[in-house]
């Protein structure tokens, strides 16, 4: 199946210059979708993951499917301010803005083995912070996927020495 054929690309938002991504095109297609989350389980499978940490919002889509099938928790990281218990917090840059994520203090247990999931990997600052989140909390990274990377943005340099999966990759912007 050609995923990329199922990815509308929208120019100029949520920016001037800036080639979005929208996989709601891909979200609304039954095939395509299980397509996704069977190519990530499948690269996942055996390796005893017990929790998903997903980026908001996007990333909660497929992260709260994988979790399901995977018989895993599922961890959201929010922007600030939106979870009511204690939490810690780490700020990253993204290709357009700055922001950061919080997850609660005790959302993941030292050892607990965790997949972190979002929707795409662009320049790494997005992943990179969830990564620091989830160590910060004692959870052993087993891998990180993505439906989309925007390769020619290099943020899998960010991640070296972490399994990677991604399904799509734009290696130029278009």
């Amino acid at each position: 199946m050609e995923l990329k054929d199922k990815i509308r690309t929208i120019p100029h938002f949520p920016k001037q210059g800036i080639m979005f991504k929208d996989i709601t095109t891909l979200l609304k297609d039954p095939h395509a979708f299980r397509h996704v989350i069977r190519e990530m389980i499948h690269h996942f499978d055996g390796k005893n993951i017990n929790i998903v940490a997903s980026a908001e919002s996007r990333g909660f889509i497929l992260g709260a499917v994988l979790a399901h099938e995977l018989h895993a928790g599922f961890v959201p990281l929010r922007k600030p301010g939106k979870l009511p218990y204690k939490t810690i917090k780490q700020e990253f840059i993204t290709e357009y803005s700055k922001d950061a994520f919080e997850v609660h203090e005790d959302a993941i247990e030292k050892g607990d083995k965790v997949l972190i999931v979002d929707d795409l990997l662009a320049t790494g600052g997005t992943a990179k912070a969830a990564v620091d989140l989830v160590e910060k909390l004692g959870g052993n990274i087993i891998g990180l996927a993505f439906l989309i990377e925007l390769s020619f943005l290099k943020g899998r340099e960010k991640l070296k020495g972490y399994d990677i999966l991604t399904l799509v990759d734009y290696d130029k912007e278009e």
